[in-house]
């Protein structure tokens, strides 16, 4: 299986639009900030046919050290989430 670079995604930006590379970056650079920024204000990003990013605030909890056995507190949090939209399911289940 093949990963796909900023890079990459960078260099697919050029060829199919005709951007040089400095603005392929700049324009990744800004979709994330925009992206990351919303989300910091728990707003919901949601792209039609690719799926939503989201925050979701997780509660504390007993966990457990996988080497040691012993328990401990895991505190609240919050976390980043994506869910797919049921088209871009579709089309990674191809």
């Amino acid at each position: 299986m093949a990963t796909i670079t900023r890079n990459d995604f960078a260099n697919n930006l050029r060829e199919r639009f005709g951007l040089t590379m400095a603005d392929a970056y700049k324009l990744i650079d800004i979709i994330f900030e925009e992206i990351s920024e919303s989300l910091s204000r728990e707003e919901e990003v949601k792209f039609a046919g690719l799926g939503t990013f989201k925050i979701l605030t997780k509660s504390a909890r007993i966990g457990r050290n996988p080497k040691t056995g012993a328990s401990a507190i895991i505190s609240a949090r919050r976390v980043a989430a994506f869910r797919p939209s049921a088209e871009f399911r579709a089309r990674v289940a191809k």
